[in-house]
């Protein structure tokens, strides 16, 4: 759920970043009254996120050509699969192919990886939460993948929620004196959440009135252990170290939330192309 606005005003600047003064290449060797008809095509398996926007690319900077989408943020796409047809002046539409295909490559890429680790927790009561681990300018964009491949988004900013992390406890003293000062000044639908790495702070947190309990880098036995301390009194998010061989186990100690900062931050970008249909 991305305001048009919003879409619009990164798809100006994408497209200016790539483009500069004027695309020569484009400007030289295609003739100007060129057309062609080009399709979007998936080279191996994934799940879409962002074909909206590399559509929106195309009819931003060709307002002439004609944008056919026939897929869906979501959709899982197999090898080989035509995920949209673009038609009209071909000069205009190889300058912006490669924003487009970057922006498409890249979403998807981080829909692919959360939707592999979604996956992964199946038949556990956890929910996979991505993180603030995002490339700067980016965020909204790959927050949105990361909620099209299965995943709960957390704070969008750090404007959304109260998080008193170990420096912060470190600065106020403790986790009850920086609950209580949060207390007095926060907004009444926000919640707070303290970030604990050892089970005395777990009690700590939980005697102090926080919303939501971060169990920061623990073993998976601590973790089953503040899952008994607590007794769903607050919700319990796990995170730290989580990668695809660790999260099965980390999600079967009975935790509600699992944060993974690799489906933002390392998502490798799947392989996507614009190949031209040539017609007999």
């Amino acid at each position: 759920m991305i305001d048009r606005l919003q879409i619009q005003a990164f798809v100006e600047r994408a497209l200016m970043e790539d483009i500069g003064f004027c695309d020569l290449t484009a400007e030289i060797v295609i003739p100007k009254h060129a057309t062609a008809e080009f399709a979007i095509n998936a080279r191996h398996a994934m799940v879409i996120a962002g074909i909206e926007i590399a559509g929106t690319v195309f009819s931003r900077y060709v307002p002439e050509c004609k944008v056919e989408l026939l897929v869906e943020d979501g959709t899982r796409a197999t090898k080989g699969q035509v995920l949209a047809r673009i038609t009209g002046p071909a000069r205009g539409m190889l300058s912006a192919e490669r924003t487009a295909l970057n922006i498409l490559q890249h979403l998807s890429g981080i829909a692919t990886l959360t939707s592999t680790y979604v996956e992964k927790i199946a038949g556990t009561k956890a929910v996979l939460l991505d993180t603030r681990k995002t490339t700067p300018g980016l965020r909204i964009l790959e927050k949105h993948a990361a909620q099209v491949g299965g995943a709960k988004n957390h704070r969008l900013s750090l404007a959304d929620g109260l998080m008193i992390k170990d420096n912060h406890i470190a600065v106020c003293g403790s986790i009850k004196a920086a609950v209580a000062t949060a207390k007095k000044m926060i907004p009444v639908l926000t919640k707070i959440e303290v970030e604990a790495d050892r089970l005395d702070q777990v009690a700590e947190a939980l005697e102090a009135g926080a919303d939501m309990i971060l169990l920061d880098n623990m073993s998976n036995e601590m973790l089953r252990e503040a899952v008994a301390m607590v007794k769903g009194k607050v919700p319990l998010e796990a995170s730290g170290g989580v990668n695809l061989d660790t999260i099965r186990g980390i999600a079967e100690t009975g935790v509600d939330y699992i944060s993974v900062g690799r489906i933002t931050q390392s998502a490798p970008a799947v392989d996507i192309g614009l190949d031209e249909i040539i017609r007999t």
